[in-house]
């Protein structure tokens, strides 16, 4: 699948994928954030994107990232198809969980990005699904 990318700073390199069997491309921090303790930041990732029409970026940390003190400050991002003007930069809203600064520098890998569909559903409401009861919680 072919996907039109616009990045913002010609000199970072596109979203790669780090190894051979990768599931999730690597995003790259366009410029150098300072997050204060216990605060949120946003990280500016580069690009912008034009998804096919059914699909989305799943934007998730990176193994490495928490090592830093960070998270994504919304566990995971969804970035949708209709997110794709020319300057809508994708960013990776980061909270900083230490009691220190945490500084990410321009051209860290900072997230991840999976391309997924997204189907839309209808609900069918109904009084009975059908089904047995399996517990839980």
């Amino acid at each position: 699948m072919k996907i039109k990318i616009r990045r913002i700073d010609k000199s970072l390199p596109l979203p790669a994928y780090h190894t051979d069997n990768a599931a999730g491309f690597d995003f790259y921090a366009r410029e150098t954030v300072t997050i204060a303790p216990k605060a949120i930041g946003y990280i500016p990732l580069n690009v912008a994107i034009a998804l096919p029409a059914g699909h989305m970026i799943l934007l998730a940390s990176r193994s490495s990232t928490p090592k830093r003190g960070l998270m994504l400050a919304n566990g995971v991002g969804i970035m949708d198809c209709d997110y794709a003007g020319n300057n809508d930069e994708y960013k990776a809203v980061v909270y900083n969980y230490t009691d220190a600064p945490v500084e990410v520098a321009r051209g860290d890998r900072i997230a991840q990005g999976i391309v997924l569909r997204s189907d839309q559903i209808e609900w069918e409401e109904v009084d009975d699904l059908g089904t047995s009861d399996r517990g839980g919680f």
